[in-house]
C-alpha cells in the first residue's frame, strides 16, 4: 500500500517565494496546498479534503495578520506551524511562538534549513508522547515520568525539584521553541515572567548535569533572544531506568 504524501499548507502572499518553497517541498515528495492570504488559509485547515499535516505561514499577509491565523488554527488543530517571515525583532518571534507557532524562520532564508525544520516538526508531531507514555529519552538520558526518575549512562542524576520541572516542560514540548516567558510561567508561576536570569542559571545547571559538553549543548538548545528547545527526544512506554527527582 502506497503511503499518502505529507500535505503542507503554505500561506504566503509573495508569489515568487510561494513557488520556490512549493517546488522545494514537492521535490521532497510532499504535497503542497497554497493560500495567498490568511482567511483562505484558515479555511483550508478545516476542510476535510485538505487536512494538512503542517502549515508554513507568513506574518505579513494582505487580509489579516499571520498572528491571527496562528491563533485561529491553533484553537482547532495541533498540527505543527512554522512561521516564515521577514519580521526580525525578538518580540515578534516571541509573539508568534506564544500564539502557538512551533518554529520561526526569518527571511531571507536557507531552503535546506527550512526543509530540515519541516522534517523535524513532522517527526516531533508524529512521535509526541501519547497519553500513557512513561518514558522520554534523548541521547543517553532517560526520564521515567511515572517513577519521577532521571538516568544518564545508567547512573542516577540528582536534579532539584525546579530542575526536574524545567526538564519535563521541555521534554513534553520536544522539538518546539518554548519562550522564556512560557518556561518561567510553567515552572515558577505567573509572578516570575520577567525573571530571565532564573532560566540562565537553571539551564546552565541542567546542561552541566545532562550534556556531554555543556559549552556546546546538543540537546538543550538556545534560541537566541527567544527561548529554548529540547532536541533529539524519543518516547516510549516500557520499563527503564531514569533520574530521581528529590523530594
Amino acid at each position: 500500500m502506497v503511503k499518502p504524501a505529507v500535505k503542507i499548507l503554505l500561506v504566503e502572499d509573495d508569489r515568487v517565494i510561494r513557488r520556490f518553497v512549493r517546488m522545494s517541498l514537492e521535490h521532497e515528495g510532499m504535497r503542497v496546498l497554497e493560500a495567498d492570504s490568511g482567511v483562505p488559509g484558515i479555511s483550508m485547515t478545516t476542510a476535510t479534503s485538505a487536512m494538512p499535516d503542517l502549515m508554513i505561514v507568513d506574518l505579513g499577509l494582505p487580509d489579516i495578520d499571520g498572528l491571527e491565523v496562528i491563533h485561529q488554527v491553533r484553537c482547532r488543530s495541533t498540527m505543527p506551524i512554522i512561521v516564515l517571515s521577514g519580521r526580525l525583532h525578538d518580540e515578534e518571534k516571541i509573539a508568534a511562538l506564544d500564539a502557538g507557532a512551533d518554529d520561526y524562520v526569518t527571511k531571507p532564508f536557507s531552503m535546506p534549513e527550512l526543509l530540515a525544520r519541516v522534517r523535524a516538526q513532522l517527526r516531533r508531531h508524529h512521535r509526541q508522547a501519547p497519553a500513557g507514555a512513561l518514558q522520554i529519552r534523548f541521547g543517553r538520558i532517560s526520564i521515567d515520568l511515572e517513577a519521577r526518575l532521571v538516568v544518564r549512562d545508567g547512573e542516577t542524576v540528582h536534579l532539584t525539584p525546579v530542575e526536574y520541572r524545567l526538564l519535563t516542560v521541555l521534554a513534553h514540548n520536544a522539538g518546539r521553541v518554548i519562550t522564556h516567558r512560557q518556561l518561567l510561567h510553567d515552572v515558577w508561576g505567573p509572578g516570575h515572567a520577567e525573571n530571565f536570569h532564573y532560566l540562565r542559571i537553571y539551564m546552565a545547571h541542567l546542561r552541566l548535569k545532562l550534556e556531554q559538553d555543556p559549552a556546546q549543548p546538543k540537546y538543550i538548545v538556545t534560541e537566541t533572544g527567544v527561548g529554548y528547545r529540547l532536541a533529539g527526544v524519543d518516547f516510549g512506554s516500557g520499563p527503564g531506568e531514569a533520574v530521581k527527582e528529590p523530594s
